[in-house]
């Protein structure tokens, strides 16, 4: 379940501390809806989304490069962005390649200057696409090189945290993606994958937090922007909604349980609002992600179920009891069973007849006790 963060809560969550978010275009605007959601509630205009370099945005400056400096889509291009209140300091670099002398020019002002209590990086995309092709092994290299220097200069109590990258586009445009490297733009959703796998073992490996926005964003494709990179202002509330909770987590700061509002149990034609009442559950997937009610057959089945997202089946370890069963229709009426499938992702059985719905889970149900034993 995604837990929304409110502006007072953000607030206190940050007071007194030093945020420090690096990377590309996406980690902008990861920064401007941290630095928006320090001030008020509202969302991100698109105009905010798209804009880069400009001097001013909600009361923060800019420091370095943009419009200070020369505005490109070039490699070279620099942006520094500040925003600091009375109890809040929050800062951006642009970055296009995780580790150059630019990002130990970066690295040394933390090092000689105030020291970040929380980072937030990512730097994928560039590195893959402008620098070189066969990028395997030079990214792995410019990976450890980050991370062992990062874990050097800053203190033990800074919180780390390494955004993954989010699912690209089967078509992408974006600035990025030069006229000269136009012809990888069908197939670099694939080595995002990749790389986002390097990065994630990488950065466990040196003891850094990981937050896997790939996966937290596969079936939220609607909140893409039509250029197949960027994300409308509803997922990036929501990264910062991750994001603050994760902090919280690792500080030892319950949040109060409110719901965002792209959660299915607030969403008046979500699952919940479908159901009667007696046959609503909690499931919970492998990384603990609550994912809104689900239906059982009869009330003998335990009222909280542990599945792997993935695959469907049940995790037979489970302390908690059996996996999810996908005996969802068995006492719905079709009409309900038609919504209940659109809703949960499962479309190719909405327009199925309810005879036919009905096999199909005992089929399946089946398998994934053959799967279970």
């Amino acid at each position: 379940m995604m837990k929304k963060v409110t502006h007072h809560q953000a607030s206190q969550l940050l007071h007194n501390k030093f945020v420090v978010v690096l990377g590309d275009s996406i980690q902008r605007s990861v920064y401007k809806d941290l630095v928006l959601l320090l001030q008020t509630d509202s969302h991100l205009s698109l105009s905010q989304l798209k804009s880069k370099g400009e001097l001013s945005f909600e009361k923060d400056c800019l420091v370095e490069g943009g419009r200070l400096g020369h505005m490109s889509n070039g490699t070279e291009y620099r942006e520094v962005r500040q925003y600091r209140s009375d109890h809040h300091l929050v800062r951006f670099y642009f970055v296009t390649r995780v580790f150059s002398r630019y990002m130990e020019s970066i690295l040394a002002d933390f090092k000689n200057d105030l020291k970040p209590d929380v980072v937030i990086v990512n730097s994928c995309v560039w590195d893959l696409s402008r620098y070189n092709r066969r990028w395997v092994s030079e990214y792995k290299e410019n990976l450890h090189k980050f991370f062992s220097q990062l874990k050097a200069i800053l203190t033990k109590k800074c919180l780390v945290i390494w955004n993954m990258t989010m699912p690209l586009g089967e078509r992408i445009r974006g600035g990025f993606l030069v006229s000269e490297i136009e012809d990888i733009g069908t197939t670099l959703r694939f080595d995002v994958i990749e790389a986002n796998f390097y990065g994630a073992m990488l950065a466990n490996k040196y003891g850094l937090d990981v937050l896997d926005l790939h996966f937290r964003f596969r079936f939220s494709l609607h909140c893409r922007m039509k250029d197949g990179v960027h994300w409308n202002a509803v997922a990036h509330r929501q990264i910062t909604y991750l994001l603050l909770a994760h902090a919280a987590q690792a500080w030892g700061v319950e949040l109060p349980s409110h719901t965002a509002k792209g959660d299915s149990s607030q969403k008046r034609t979500g699952v919940s609002d479908i159901l009667p009442l007696s046959n609503k559950q909690t499931t919970i997937f492998r990384d603990r992600e609550s994912v809104g009610p689900a239906v059982i057959s009869d009330q003998g089945d335990s009222s909280t179920k542990r599945v792997d997202s993935s695959s469907g089946y049940a995790i037979s370890s489970s302390p908690i009891g059996p996996g999810f069963s996908s005996r969802l229709c068995k006492r719905a009426k079709h009409s309900r069973a038609r919504k209940i499938t659109t809703v949960s992702g499962q479309k190719d059985l909405s327009f199925a007849p309810y005879c036919k719905t009905k096999r199909t889970s005992h089929r399946y149900h089946n398998a994934k006790t053959e799967k279970i034993h």
